[in-house]
């Protein structure tokens, strides 16, 4: 397993390849409300990939000047829980550190609250975020 710093547009591909076939498909989300705003060309992404597979994806985006938001945050079905998850999201920390970020932000569902808060994220239940497809509530890290 290898994690990687998507800088190029193969990286990227390999991020959009994991949200559309653990998301959009699986969940029937349209491909323009599972690739918001937020994905642009200055968007940093994260791809585990096994052997040549992308096999999960974290996205990067400033929120402000000292907080980065990691979303999209995504395993595919068949590696879920082997730890692939939490590689992904130390290294989006790792990365937004080195970007001099200080807090690291995800807005988590609700039945993921306990992966976050094993990685040290604190969630903020007054905090409950309605989206079109998932209700989320917002956590931070200090980085």
């Amino acid at each position: 397993m290898e994690i990687l710093r998507a800088t190029t547009t193969a990286g990227r591909a390999g991020a959009y390849y994991v949200r559309i076939q653990a998301m959009a498909r699986k969940h029937q989300i349209p491909l323009n409300v599972e690739f918001d705003e937020h994905d642009t060309l200055d968007t940093k992404y994260i791809v585990a990939v096994d052997d040549y597979l992308p096999v999960a994806t974290c996205r990067l985006y400033p929120e402000s000047s000292t907080r980065m938001m990691l979303g999209r945050i995504v395993v595919l079905p068949e590696y879920r829980h082997q730890g692939i998850g939490s590689l992904v999201v130390k290294e989006a920390e790792s990365w937004a550190k080195e970007l001099g970020f200080t807090t690291a932000v995800v807005e988590s569902r609700d039945n993921k609250i306990p992966f976050y808060e094993s990685l040290g994220y604190v969630p903020n239940l007054n905090l409950k975020i309605e989206g079109e497809t998932f209700t989320c509530y917002r956590m931070e890290k200090r980085i």
